[in-house]
């Protein structure tokens, strides 16, 4: 019985052709883009999105800039200053209660939502880009967490041990 398969029992499914060579699509060629498994170092890489930085001049720069920036803005975030400020009096209504609750909830989304995109920057194993979140962190540290910049409050947790602020 032929099946229109050419009697091989294939139920009329024919294989599919093997893949073209590249540049064989009309002179289009097809980009292969390669992931780093590994940390390298160079300004020729993707981050967050794709084709960001670009070749441009400076692009790279402006990207290193903006992961420092969401690390700084990540240890502000999570700062107990912040924390501190957004809690209600004892003497606070029920109302205040809600929004100081809604308060302290937008600004947990809001840390946790940068913690991933660091986390994702992170993930093109570029070496310029760890270090710029290293350098954010610790300066995020300095600024609103070791008293630098503030009042001393935020200094130390009531248990003397260090907050671990972690994506």
């Amino acid at each position: 019985m032929d099946m229109g398969g050419g009697g091989h029992g294939m139920g009329g499914m024919a294989m599919a052709p093997p893949p073209s060579p590249p540049g064989a699509h009309g002179g289009m060629r097809m980009r292969m883009r390669y992931t780093h498994m590994t940390f390298f170092w160079g300004k020729d890489s993707e981050i967050l999105f794709s084709g960001w930085p670009g070749a441009r001049g400076g692009m790279y720069a402006l990207a290193l800039v903006a992961v420092f920036a969401l690390a700084f803005l990540l240890e502000f975030l999570g700062s107990r200053g912040l924390d501190v400020a957004l809690l209600p009096s004892a003497a606070a209504g029920g109302g205040r209660r809600v929004a100081a609750g809604a308060a302290r909830a937008v600004v947990h989304a809001l840390r946790v939502g940068v913690a991933y995109l660091l986390m994702l920057a992170l993930m093109s194993f570029n070496g310029g880009v760890f270090l710029a979140a290293v350098a954010g962190h610790a300066a995020g540290f300095l600024a609103f967490r070791a008293g630098l910049f503030g009042d001393r409050r935020a200094q130390v947790e009531d248990d003397g041990k260090e907050q671990l602020v972690c994506c």
